[in-house]
């Protein structure tokens, strides 16, 4: 099947784990703002699309302590959730579809990825994340994503 990656919206990091940690047995991120896609990896496949987005270097993005920061594991490792950067989703909610296109065409030559992908597929991608940092921003939340391998 694949490995499942939930992009969300919460209001911290302790509403985030609540996304993954479940009393209520539902699944995984129910109740939150998201979107599910199989293969995009927030930390490594992500990285350049955030470098291009942000203008940041990738040693500054790796070392923004929200890059990828550990939020929650639920069991061994049945599902874990990570932060993505407060500058990623600003630069995210404010680009519109041309930048995007175009950070999208050359994401798709990085070498993160194994079989070099679409780019008409990553600009979907950015389009979903971008209209959910939209709505994140407008409700004072954050960027997560749920992992589940």
């Amino acid at each position: 099947m694949g490995v499942l990656f939930g992009y969300y919206a919460a209001h911290d990091d302790d509403d985030a784990e609540r996304a993954v940690r479940r009393d209520d047995g539902g699944p995984t991120g129910t109740g939150y703002d998201q979107f599910v896609v199989k293969g995009m990896d927030p930390v490594v496949e992500l990285l350049p699309a955030e470098v291009l987005l942000t203008s940041r270097s990738a040693e500054a993005v790796e070392a923004d302590p929200r890059h990828g920061g550990l939020i929650a594991t639920v069991g061994d490792g049945e599902v874990i959730a990570v932060s993505l950067t407060d500058t990623f989703r600003d630069s995210l909610a404010d680009s519109g579809p041309e930048r995007l296109g175009s950070v999208a065409r050359a994401w798709s030559g990085s070498d993160v990825f194994a079989t070099p992908p679409d780019p008409e597929g990553l600009t979907g991608f950015l389009d979903s994340l971008s209209a959910l940092a939209r709505r994140a921003v407008a409700l004072d939340r954050r960027l997560y994503c749920w992992i589940c391998p």
